[in-house]
């Protein structure tokens, strides 16, 4: 099943989707255009892998990581699909990142990988935006680079568990105003889920609503002011988002 959360008559609404349309709990079906989309989860911590594909690490010149690369981003960088996202002036270099959400749904300590897959709840897109004018170097992002407001949307749907039999061979893309710049497949992470749950709970608790972003494929490029971006996985759903400018009372 393919479950959101949307605001809509000055309320937020757990849905579901029926034929293309949102079904509120009661069973009225809205139409695109008759709410505001919100996140799918609450989300708790949230998890980033980088360079979790050889062939994106190869585009950036550094080799694939030996063990998975982390990074903490704080719950002002998510939003929803449709939403907009701020393009800081001086940049020069934005770009997406299409990836592979995972949702832990049950409290997970010391899992091994065979049982890893009884710990989520779910998957969505998502697309970790970067604006690489502000990394201190490109193997480790910094604060300015991935925790920026509204950085990281997510959604449409978050689709159940059960409902993807192998996250492990999605297709992955991207479109710029319509135009394709990016595709893969999750098959090509260098770590896949079973090996980041396990890896993760090895020295720390997850807990329902933690997010694991499992990185992006080769293909990124930078979007202006204006660029419609769409990022696709099969079976998942496509997350649409904007770039707009800074505001004139906004820094950097």
């Amino acid at each position: 099943m393919k479950r959101g959360r949307i605001a809509y008559n000055g309320a937020v609404h757990q849905v579901t989707e029926a034929d293309g349309k949102v079904r509120l709990a009661d069973g009225r079906l809205l139409n695109e255009g008759d709410f505001q989309w919100l996140p799918p989860v609450e989300v708790g911590t949230v998890f980033a892998l980088g360079l979790n594909y050889a062939d994106h690490a190869k585009e950036l010149a550094f080799k694939a990581p030996e063990v998975p690369l982390v990074f903490l981003k704080g719950p002002n960088t998510i939003t929803g699909h449709k939403a907009q996202t701020r393009r800081p002036a001086d940049a020069t270099y934005m770009h997406y990142e299409c990836e592979l959400a995972v949702v832990i749904g049950s409290e997970a300590k010391r899992v091994k990988k065979a049982d890893a897959y009884d710990f989520v709840r779910g998957y969505a897109v998502a697309n970790d935006y970067a604006i690489r004018d502000y990394l201190e170097n490109w193997y480790r992002p910094n604060l300015r680079v991935k925790n920026r407001d509204t950085c990281t949307p997510i959604g449409p749907w978050l689709v159940d568990a059960a409902d993807v039999p192998n996250p492990m061979a999605l297709r992955l893309s991207t479109t710029v105003n319509g135009k394709h710049t990016q595709k893969g497949s999750t098959a090509d992470m260098v770590f896949d889920v079973p090996t980041l749950i396990e890896y993760f709970t090895s020295f720390m608790t997850l807990y329902p609503g933690d997010l694991i972003l499992t990185g992006t494929p080769d293909g990124v490029v930078d979007c202006p002011v204006g660029s419609v971006v769409v990022c696709e996985i099969e079976g998942l759903g496509a997350l649409q988002n904007t770039i707009v400018g800074q505001k004139p009372d906004m820094s950097a």
